[in-house]
């Protein structure tokens, strides 16, 4: 390739929207991460939760040592699969029942 036909690539008609194009690519190709959502925390700083959304997983899921939707649940507690701290959601598909044994444990490594 010569100086001469060098030049002309460079004066090709579209090239100005050809890289008006690339720079608009690239440019949305990295937008920020979102920010993380600020987590509400109750007067003793625990992470707020959900009454409604705990009542909903009963109704879901009943307990398994007694299988009643309502009331205590002797041996379990529910769980958030991914954690509240870890910007898991605070609602019935995020929940599971857990043993307490197996909550002990989980809260060691958590």
């Amino acid at each position: 390739m010569n100086a001469e036909t060098m030049g002309h690539r460079l004066h090709h008609p579209k090239l100005p929207l050809i890289l008006a194009f690339a720079l608009l690519s690239a440019c949305t190709a990295f937008q920020p991460a979102p920010t993380s959502p600020v987590i509400q925390r109750d007067a003793h700083g625990r992470i707020e939760r959900s009454g409604a959304a705990r009542a909903a997983f009963k109704r879901e899921h009943p307990c398994p040592a007694t299988r009643q939707p309502k009331g205590p649940c002797p041996g379990y507690v529910i769980d958030h699969v991914v954690p509240l701290k870890r910007g898991g959601a605070d609602s019935p598909s995020n929940m599971q029942w857990q043993t307490v044994d197996e909550a002990k444990a989980k809260d060691r490594v958590e």
